[in-house]
This record gives structure tokens, C-alpha cells and sequence, in this order.
């Protein structure tokens, strides 16, 4: 009776988290659809090379409203820097972006208020440009770097590798925003939630309250435990929920929000492929150091703004839930169900596609075995990499069995294989 009991608590509480975020996550995705449509990324690889500050917050500020993962900014870190970014830039966007997104802003506000919101955005523009402009004065671009960046940007013009499609910008922005990214973060999600659930039914509010509260020793604890948690920007939310339930104050919170998205080992392992050994020595020391100092700035900026600034209701998993909030969450659940079935449906096995492998006789297709993709933007990163390269006519990479298949005249699986490698994903052999 008593396990039936918490069961049902626990999903009443899962309820309650999924029904206060729903209406922001939908708007948010909404956003990100029309950014990712709107913001061309063949413009942002083309627009954060030079040296200075100016192409570090350039870079910082596109990277802000992107819903990309610390998993999905991975490609696009990689990208921009095979297209010219300097070292500087592509650090504070690898810095920022993860910490954020159009979706995680819209959730905070929802989930912990505007002035968490706010902040948590500030943070990220704070810490992108001081990384970034310490790699710009500690490891520069050397002349070399940027002759042959030029001469890479050079070969390919605006056009190369866009396909041309004809589909309405607003029906592209819709399946990214209500499809792609859904599916990218529904997992994580579905987790966040679910800790957020236990937490709320199982443990009394409070209980750590003097171990966790603020201060710099829990901010310690909360990037220990945000560090080796692989989670996205979105998906933290609801669990730095459970740790404000805990006894946590909002400044110990904000450090794991910090930490959390911005760190795992796919992504510093990136930073020492793509960037070097001192870029990635910067790039952790930004993290820690700005996540201590954003949970000290921050529960120092409540002392001072009070209630006003972070309202106790959202602080609380006890709050009345309005029809629309339930109505929001019925369409998020079914709007991620759906983003499942639809990746499922259009990545067909690759038992029905004829192809001639790796030697590719038959079409000129070439298939390759790509490890590392793990979301949406990984499989469309290698996708756009390989229709780059001269002589291919199409290129479809499929998520689900990491499978890639080239068509086109004279292709060189070895080249191809580099171009992948290149987007920061290893090629079997």
C-alpha cells in the first residue's frame, strides 16, 4: 500500500514539473524552429574569423539562443572552425551555447522566474567572451592558421553544399522546432523530470539545508555533481528544482546549471582535438570559475533584491496547476512521442537502400560507419560536410545506425572518411 502510495505521489509530481514547463518548452521550441531557419549557419561559419574581442561576442551572442546541447554543439564547434572562426571565438561559443538555448531560457522563466532567467543568460555571455578573449591573448592565431583558413573558407562558396529546397521556410521551421529538436531532448528530458519527481515525493524538503545551502562549499558540491551528469540545458532545469527542494539555495542551483550542460567527455575531449591542450585548459578553468562565481553573484544579488527578485513560488513544487498548464503538457508529451515516431519512420534500414559499399561500384555510392552521432545535429553536421566535398551529389547519414551513404563520381573513401572525422566523429573501419 505504502510503495502504491509513492508511486502515485511521484507521478503526481512528475505531472506537476512536466505541466509548469510545457507552455514555455512549446513556445520555446516555437523560437528555436525559426532561428534555426532564419540564422543561417553557413552565415554564422562565415562571420567570427579575426582577431580581438569583437568576433568573440559575436560569436558568444549567436551562440546564446541556440538549442544546442553540450552533445549537439560538438558539430557545429568543429564546423565553424573548419570554416575560419579563430581559436577565440570558437572557444566562447563552445563555452556559451551548451549553457543555453531559446528553449532553456523559456523554461527557467517559467520554472524559476525572470530574474533566474535572466541571470542564467548573462552568465553565459559573461563567461563565453572571458574565455574566448583568453585564448585570443593566450594562444593566438598564428599567420599560417589563418592562410590556411582563408584558402579552406575559399574553396566553397555560399551556395556549396546547400541543397536547394524548395519547402517553406515555415514548415522547416516547425519540423525543427516541433520534431528535431523534441527528439534531441526528450530522453533527457523525460530524466529530469523523473529526478525532479522523486525528489519532491520521496525526500522532505529541506533535508540538506545545512550542508547544501550557499556558500562556497556548496557551490563545490553542485559542480561535482553537475560535472560528471551528461544533461542539457533544458533537461537540468527540473533537477536543479530537486536540489533547491533539498535545501540548496538558488546561487548553489545556478552553479550546477553552469556545469551541468557545459561539461562532459565528449565535449573536452572536442576542445583537445579541435582547439589544443592550453585552449582546453582555459576552456575548464572558465567553467569552474565562472559557475563558483555566478552562485556567489547571484544569492549575493538576492540578499539584496529580496523577494522581488526570486519569487518563493517558484521554489516550490506546490504550486495550483491552471487547465492550459495540463492542456500544454498533454501536447508536449504528445509532440515528443510523435518526434520519436517520426525519426523512426524516416530512417529506414539501410537493408533497403542499394549501395555497393566502400568501394561504391554500384551509383558511385560509398557507405561509411560513423561512431560518436548522438543527436539530430550530429547526423545533419556530417550530412552538410560531405555534400561539401567536390564530386558528391547527395549524401544521407542515418542517426540510428550510424551509416552514412555518399553518391556521386570519383569519390575517395578516404577523403570522405576525413571529412567526418573532421566534424569531431571517428569512422570505423
Amino acid at each position: 500500500m505504502v510503495a502504491v502510495e509513492s508511486t502515485q505521489q511521484v507521478l503526481f509530481e512528475m505531472w506537476n514539473v512536466a505541466a509548469r514547463m510545457a507552455p514555455y518548452l512549446l513556445f520555446g521550441f516555437l523560437m528555436a524552429g525559426l532561428i534555426s531557419v532564419f540564422l543561417s549557419a553557413r552565415w554564422v561559419e562565415r562571420n567570427l574569423g579575426g582577431r580581438g574581442l569583437a568576433p568573440v561576442l559575436k560569436a558568444v551572442l549567436l551562440g546564446i539562443p541556440l538549442p544546442l546541447c553540450s552533445c549537439s554543439v560538438i558539430p557545429v564547434t568543429a564546423s565553424i572552425r573548419n570554416h575560419g572562426a579563430a581559436r577565440g571565438a570558437t572557444t566562447g561559443f563552445l563555452l556559451a551555447t551548451p549553457q543555453t538555448g531559446v528553449d532553456s531560457i523559456a523554461a527557467t522563466w517559467g520554472m524559476l522566474g525572470p530574474v533566474f532567467a535572466v541571470f542564467r543568460a548573462l552568465v553565459a555571455l559573461i563567461t563565453g567572451c572571458v574565455g574566448g578573449t583568453i585564448v585570443s591573448i593566450v594562444e593566438p592565431e598564428t599567420a599560417a592558421e589563418r592562410r590556411e583558413k582563408h584558402a579552406e573558407d575559399a574553396e566553397c562558396t555560399d551556395e556549396c553544399g546547400e541543397a536547394q529546397d524548395t519547402e517553406a521556410r515555415w514548415v522547416r521551421a516547425l519540423r525543427y522546432g516541433y520534431i528535431t529538436l523534441p527528439r534531441d531532448i526528450g530522453k533527457s528530458l523525460a530524466v529530469g523530470i523523473l529526478v525532479a519527481g522523486l525528489i519532491a515525493a520521496l525526500v522532505p524538503q529541506g533535508l540538506f539545508i545545512e550542508y547544501l545551502g550557499g556558500g562556497f562549499l556548496a557551490m563545490l558540491v553542485m559542480m561535482a555533481a553537475g560535472i560528471p551528469i551528461y544533461v542539457c540545458a533544458t533537461a537540468s532545469i527540473p533537477i536543479a528544482m530537486g536540489f533547491i527542494h533539498l535545501g540548496a539555495s538558488p546561487g548553489a542551483a545556478l552553479a550546477f546549471l553552469v556545469a551541468g550542460p557545459a561539461t562532459n567527455a565528449a565535449t573536452v575531449a572536442t576542445v583537445f582535438k579541435v582547439l589544443g591542450k592550453r585552449t582546453a585548459a582555459v576552456y575548464l578553468g572558465t567553467v569552474a570559475v565562472g559557475a563558483l562565481a555566478a552562485g556567489l553573484g547571484f544569492d549575493a544579488a538576492l540578499r539584496v533584491l529580496g523577494t522581488w527578485g526570486m519569487h518563493m513560488e517558484h521554489m516550490t513544487h506546490h504550486m495550483t496547476i491552471a487547465w492550459w498548464q495540463h492542456l500544454a503538457a498533454v501536447i508536449l508529451i504528445v509532440t515528443i512521442a510523435a518526434s520519436f515516431w517520426r525519426g523512426k519512420k524516416i530512417s529506414r534500414p539501410l537493408e533497403t537502400i542499394a549501395l555497393a559499399g566502400a568501394e561504391g561500384a554500384d551509383n558511385g555510392a560509398i557507405q561509411l560507419r560513423i561512431k560518436g552521432m548522438t543527436c539530430e545535429h550530429c547526423s545533419e553536421s556530417v550530412a552538410r560536410g560531405l555534400r561539401q566535398t567536390p564530386g558528391v551529389s547527395s549524401a544521407e547519414v542515418y542517426l540510428e545506425t550510424g551509416e552514412a551513404i555518399v553518391r556521386g563520381e570519383n569519390l575517395d573513401p578516404a577523403a570522405l572518411a576525413e571529412i567526418v572525422r573532421q566534424a569531431g566523429y571517428d569512422v570505423a573501419s
